[in-house]
């Protein structure tokens, strides 16, 4: 039973991201093994324990998947997406690819409208729209978001949810298209040695104003640099392991804000939950692949394949 704090929960849908399949590979540099997988999750209330006042047995919940300590520097600022000592379920501790799970309550974010789907992928959103949040778009501005997958995707949702005007950059033409197809992006440009004219052209020689780097990748982030227009900001969400380096006068001389974004708070997850109730944000497009959890070992390989076109997968938890 869960004691004063806690609420045990039962888990009906679980997102796969890239860092679940590069785990699997065994290419996770965050992980010790053996670790349980999951920290996307959809969920149902089974139990409470004493004190819990912001939840009920029977709400469906999204998980905000990040353990702060609530007393580090980061915490008392209110910051508690990077606290010092930050432990995320599936990635430092064990997740959530079980049928049940044990997590402190404040952790839980209800909705009586949504499903366990649309719950599931509330964290993914939430790294989408802390990044816009941290880079405070105005309406009608340019924005680059490089990189088309999951995290590049959520960053484009909540850019154009804030009026913005997205254009995106990939090396994969299909991923281009879904953005067209899907979300209406029309100004798409195929990463390469061309790329800056054709930005500075579709931009009349202004560039933009906000530019988003998703990919994890160092040459993208390097290049992004000399993407951004004077005055402008650049946004690192991808992780790269390793250092990223940049011209310092070239930086100066556009006086260019950088800025890192981290997961997100437990602010970003309460707004994503009332903008995709609200249907300002659409999850419709998102799911691409669905397995139960005893079929989850056997599809990942076949998921990490690049013909997969996987964009996200959702596993599904029968409770019958």
């Amino acid at each position: 039973m869960p004691g004063a704090g806690e609420a045990l929960v039962r888990i009906h849908r679980i997102g796969v991201c890239g860092t679940d399949l590069h785990a699997f590979r065994g290419k996770q540099p965050f992980f010790t093994y053996p670790r349980v997988l999951g920290h996307e999750l959809g969920v149902e209330v089974m139990a409470i324990g004493v004190n819990v006042t912001n939840v009920s047995v029977g709400d469906h919940c999204a998980v905000e998947p990040y353990l702060n300590c609530g007393t580090c520097i980061a915490c008392r600022r209110n910051r508690p997406n990077c606290c010092t000592r930050l432990q995320v379920l599936g990635v430092h501790i064990d997740g959530g690819h079980a049928s049940r799970l044990l997590l402190p309550a404040n952790k839980l974010h209800p909705s009586k409208i949504l499903s366990y789907e649309q719950l599931a992928l509330v964290e993914t959103l939430g790294i989408g729209a802390h990044a816009v949040q941290r880079a405070a778009l105005e309406p009608k501005e340019s924005v680059l978001v490089i990189g088309a997958g999951p995290i590049g995707l959520s960053v484009l949702q909540f850019a154009l949810a804030a009026g913005a005007r997205v254009l995106v950059m990939d090396a994969n033409a299909r991923r281009l298209e879904f953005c067209r197809s899907q979300f209406g992006v029309q100004d798409r440009f195929a990463a390469g040695p061309d790329a800056i004219e054709q930005i500075k052209h579709a931009t009349n020689g202004d560039m933009p104003t906000a530019v988003f780097d998703a990919t994890g990748n160092a040459e993208s982030m390097r290049g992004a640099f000399g993407l951004i227009a004077h005055g402008g900001r650049l946004v690192f969400v991808g992780l790269y392991q390793g250092e990223v380096t940049f011209n310092d006068p070239d930086f100066h001389r556009r006086e260019t804000t950088l800025l890192g974004s981290r997961n997100s708070t437990p602010d970003d997850f309460r707004r994503i939950l009332k903008q995709v109730e609200d249907q300002e944000i659409d999850t419709g497009p998102w799911i691409t692949h669905r397995c139960s959890l005893e079929q989850a070992a056997e599809q990942f390989p076949h998921w990490l394949a690049p013909e997969s076109a996987v964009l996200k997968a959702m596993i599904e938890i029968d409770h019958k």
